[in-house]
């Protein structure tokens, strides 16, 4: 197990831990790759629901972006392609996925967020999206679908910060509940996880399940492979190092 990715296991309840909190969780090629390992064993080995979470305070900053200078081009492209195909096996998991957020989170942490099936966050959760600032596209159909177009527009063109109560208000959350009652939150996804037979349940998953995922692939590969991405990636964290 990758340290960065912790597991408890409770019967058929997994949940994942973001276990980076000196980092805030961002995602780097290790835990990446530790997550869509959980994430494809999960179901194979009789868990019916899994939880994602994250240690420290907040669950994700996104993409770690420490060290980009000395990644090639190509490299940047393959942790992309990466989180993109993470991201599509969470929401395509047999299981049913829970996003348990605090705290601030950004980009990637936020998709990861958008492809659970359930998704809470404490009341001092927020939220923003900036891919869109260095030309990447990624989760941003994910984000639409969910949240609506024009929201999805709005938001993203700006890479706005929206709090916990717009996300319930738009209904990219279902619920703020507080870190001490997360229990009860798992409990109730453990029941309503076993409402319904297992093959009925992969059943329902699959025929509601969006046909998206090679577009979703195509977008994010074009995008990332245009020229000039680490350029790109340096100019968009230029002043947050400036200040």
């Amino acid at each position: 197990m990758n340290e960065a990715a912790q597991l408890q296991r409770d019967g058929e309840v997994w949940t994942v831990s973001l276990a980076r909190p000196d980092k805030r969780n961002a995602l780097s090629a290790p835990l990446v790759e530790a997550l869509i390992d959980l994430v494809q064993r999960a179901p194979a080995e009789g868990a019916k629901v899994i939880v994602f979470r994250g240690e420290g305070r907040n669950f994700s900053a996104g993409f770690d972006f420490a060290d980009v200078e000395q990644q090639s081009e190509g490299d940047l492209l393959l942790r992309f392609v990466r989180l993109e195909m993470l991201l599509q096996a969470i929401g395509a998991s047999p299981c049913l996925t829970v996003a348990l957020a605090h705290g601030r989170t950004f980009g990637a942490g936020v998709d990861i967020i958008a492809s659970c099936r359930q998704r809470y966050g404490t009341a001092d959760s927020s939220f923003r999206m900036p891919g869109l600032k260095f030309g990447l596209v990624l989760g941003t159909r994910r984000f639409g679908e969910i949240v609506g177009r024009e929201q999805a527009s709005s938001l993203q063109e700006e890479a706005a910060t929206f709090d916990a109560t717009r996300a319930l208000e738009m209904n990219f959350l279902h619920g703020i509940v507080e870190q001490a009652d997360w229990p009860g939150v798992v409990q109730q996804a453990r029941t309503r996880a076993a409402a319904l037979p297992e093959w009925s349940r992969h059943a329902l998953y699959e025929v509601l399940a969006s046909r998206e995922a090679d577009t979703d692939l195509a977008w994010l590969v074009r995008s990332a492979a245009r020229p000039g991405l680490q350029q790109r990636i340096a100019d968009y964290l230029r002043p947050a190092q400036e200040k």
